[in-house]
């Protein structure tokens, strides 16, 4: 699986202003920028991105570490 792919996948699945994915092909790491994370904890934004992935997650990615962030919290980071 390429990061590219699974970049557009999240893009696609969800209203983001930033996406970011890097990894070797089966372990990842994202950075994703959403304002559908206002007022959301941790494992509800998560939810929200593996919604996105559909079965890419359950089928062709072993791992997705993620930052998930608010357009304010990435503004501050």
């Amino acid at each position: 699986m390429d990061p590219e792919i699974i970049k557009s996948i999240i893009e696609k699945g969800m209203k983001t202003s930033y996406v970011h994915v890097e990894g070797d092909g089966t372990h990842f790491n994202a950075i994703i920028v959403s304002d559908e994370f206002e007022g959301k904890l941790p494992v509800e934004r998560h939810k929200l991105v593996y919604s996105a992935l559909g079965e890419t997650m359950k089928e062709q990615i072993h791992a997705l570490s993620m930052k998930t962030l608010t357009p304010s919290q990435w503004e501050n980071k």
